[in-house]
């Protein structure tokens, strides 16, 4: 027994630097507590945030029509600490208030609502770094941030205390934005964006060049991590680019997406991933220099309310809760792989909840890891084979939308996810439309052909 003992503490002596090259974290985005939520006999008044749709198949753990109840909620933070209970760090991406008029809410409730979010969170996570953003969401009037110190930006640095040095204390007033060194490994930073202030909805910064000068901070932060050898997360919650479920539907103005895609392209050689949330759903965007290459990838997690957008032009736009560990290189910073977790909500409201694995990415996608070069390959699999399509919308949806994703659709999932600048995503419209049409019109020439050919057979 001994000499096994000991053989054990050799072998981990000699390989314990290669037994902890994996890092975990925790993504957690778009919890959207509706505390109105409450069953009872009329369905269109179960939740506010239904806006008197029925929500007829309402229970415990939500409804697709409504925003997440609190029972959602703990199940959700409960669930993350049962999966992964000791991860390196949280990374919780904002929008917590419910989708309901300005006139219904008010700074108090915005307050409370972040308020009770954090509590849980560092209740079940005392001991874990949380790296905060704010979302569109996270506001009063919501989507109206504004490029300079406010009573909200002062007051949610208070509940975030814990979470915040002192620096980053001071820039979260001025703008909602911050930067601190990695928990899990020196040489290693999180840079924390408040790209509400880029968003077409928020009057307050659409004329500015910079609101509150955050880009050209951002710029200097990444500057000075090259400098020092250091590489860089990234988070936010509005993400550049277009949405994959309605098709030319930006969420930056123009001016502000080329501004954001510009810093990081300039920066691409420290940033390591870039993680956002804001469309509820499971997609990712690609990041390419002047010659085509993949640079950076931006990865946008699903969340965890089940609300059906009413965006229009977005059909059946609702998902299943969705949560998401990353594994990374400690050594790196590599972002190594995706796990996504998601409970379906009506097996949940039926049954009881029970959290389960969805994918990994690795696995559906059969590359090698999360690099920029691996999604890349993805997307090739995506664009060009129905099967991966089809997985890849279906995950999309957090496995909620299993309809057939048809030749429109894959030109909006692909299109959205390979480019993020305006004028190319508007040529990738053209190109893989004409592609999809000459695709079927030779589909149908031989099918013709086919018959013909039977027919005389």
């Amino acid at each position: 027994m001994e000499m096994i003992s000991l053989r054990f503490l050799l072998f981990y002596l000699c390989f314990k630097d290669v037994l902890t090259l994996s890092g975990n974290f925790w993504h957690v985005t778009d919890l959207h507590w509706d505390p109105s939520y409450k069953l009872g006999d009329d369905p269109q008044l179960v939740c506010a945030s239904g806006g008197g749709a029925a929500a007829d198949n309402a229970g415990q753990f939500g409804s697709y029509v409504c925003d997440s109840p609190w029972h959602l909620i703990n199940s959700t933070v409960f669930a993350m600490k049962d999966i992964l209970p000791d991860p390196d760090f949280i990374i919780w991406t904002g929008d917590d208030t419910p989708h309901v008029p300005n006139e219904d809410l008010g700074e108090r409730a915005v307050l409370d609502i972040i308020g009770n979010l954090t509590e849980i969170i560092m209740q079940v996570f005392p001991d874990t770094k949380v790296y905060s953003a704010l979302g569109n969401h996270d506001y009063h009037p919501k989507n109206q941030l504004p490029a300079g110190q406010s009573f909200l930006y002062e007051e949610i640095a208070k509940l975030w205390q814990k979470w915040l040095d002192s620096e980053s204390a001071t820039t979260f007033k001025k703008g909602g934005y911050y930067t601190e060194e990695l928990v899990s490994r020196k040489g290693f930073r999180m840079l924390v964006l408040n790209t509400n202030l880029y968003y077409d909805q928020n009057k307050q910064t659409t004329n500015m060049e910079d609101p509150a000068d955050q880009l050209s901070w951002a710029d200097q932060v990444l500057s000075q991590a090259a400098i020092h050898g250091e590489k860089v997360f990234i988070i936010g919650h509005v993400p550049p680019g277009f949405f994959e479920k309605k098709r030319n539907k930006p969420w930056f103005t123009q001016k502000f997406n080329t501004l954001y895609l510009d810093l990081i392209k300039k920066h691409h050689s420290v940033v390591m991933g870039q993680f956002f949330g804001h469309h509820h759903t499971d997609s990712f965007r690609m990041f390419y220099d002047s010659e085509g290459a993949p640079i950076n990838t931006m990865f946008l997690s699903p969340g965890v309310t089940p609300w059906k957008t009413t965006l229009p032009g977005v059909k059946d736009g609702a998902n299943n809760p969705g949560i998401r560990i990353f594994e990374y290189d400690t050594q790196t910073l590599l972002v190594k792989d995706v796990l996504t977790y998601y409970l379906n909500l009506t097996h949940a409201n039926a049954a009881g909840g029970r959290w389960e694995k969805e994918y990994r990415l690795t696995e559906s996608f059969r590359v090698a890891d999360a690099s920029p070069a691996s999604m890349h390959q993805a997307l090739e699999r995506i664009a060009t084979d129905n099967c991966y399509l089809q997985k890849f919308y279906e995950f999309n949806s957090v496995s909620y939308d299993l309809t057939t994703c048809d030749k429109n659709c894959r030109v909006d999932q692909v299109c959205a996810a390979r480019e993020v600048d305006f004028a190319r995503y508007e040529h990738c419209l053209i190109k893989e439309g004409s592609a999809t049409l000459h695709g079927g019109l030779l589909l149908s020439l031989l099918s013709v052909a086919l018959s013909l050919l039977l027919a005389y057979w």
